[in-house]
């Protein structure tokens, strides 16, 4: 007896497939944004803030990177309104809002510590410079330490992004119907196990590589909008 590939049964289910996709593009663009806003914020408090605020967001990194985002997403979807039970707060998160959650807190982790790491490999006499021309300590961060901070550490912050968006996958388990909770309900309607992982395998890892030349299309745009700036400066004086 031979296997017999079937394709069809779960191109049949087209529909599921893109919904699918624009969730997790969804999932992924949201999350991203939010995950590198708590990130810098947590990065600039770490590097510059005062020590119970250092000691704070020190706690938070190391709790979040040496724990499984699983349990993290299950302790926000099932944990949480619990303990909201017990102080006679009523919240019951939807998956999607769990999701959103769950991945925001858990890349913010990750990117204040590759941010924090761009933000220490500033050489202190750049900000002493800034400082002796009056500027805040705010303006110092803003636009002397963050532009090339965010600069030397793009390539991991690049790899962060592409790892949020593979890891989407996991909130499936809760019910959200992103590509791969899309293709766990065509694979229990088809029961084509193969083709139906095998096709969402293809579009993960066509989506990352899609991901990866626009985040290097992004970064050689940016920087080379930014040499056409210093360029100009220079020809005026």
């Amino acid at each position: 007896m031979t296997y017999q590939f079937q394709f069809g049964a779960v191109f049949a289910r087209v529909d599921l497939l893109i919904d699918g996709f624009l969730l997790t593009l969804q999932l992924t663009a949201i999350t991203s944004c939010l995950g590198f806003l708590i990130g810098l914020a947590c990065a600039i408090t770490r590097t510059y803030g005062p020590a119970p605020a250092r000691l704070a967001v020190a706690a938070y990194v190391e709790v979040f990177r040496n724990t499984p985002f699983l349990v993290q997403l299950f302790l926000i979807f099932f944990g949480i309104p619990e303990v909201g039970k017990l102080l006679g707060v009523k919240w019951l998160p939807t998956p999607y809002w769990a999701a959103i959650i769950a991945l925001s807190i858990n890349i913010a982790a990750y990117m204040t510590e590759v941010i924090r790491a761009g933000l220490e490999s500033i050489h202190r006499s750049q900000v002493e410079a800034a400082e002796s021309l009056g500027l805040s300590k705010l303006q110092v961060i803003l636009h002397v330490v963050l532009p090339p901070a965010l600069r030397n550490v793009y390539p991991a912050l690049s790899s962060e992004f592409i790892l949020l968006m593979l890891g989407t996958s996991v909130v499936s388990v809760i019910s959200v119907e992103e590509l791969t909770g899309a293709g766990n309900l065509i694979q229990s309607e088809t029961y084509r196990t193969f083709e139906t992982y095998a096709l969402i395998w293809v579009i993960y890892f066509a989506l990352a590589v899609a991901l990866k030349l626009l985040l290097d299309l992004l970064a050689g745009w940016i920087i080379g909008r930014r040499v056409s700036r210093i360029g100009a400066s220079a020809g005026h004086a």
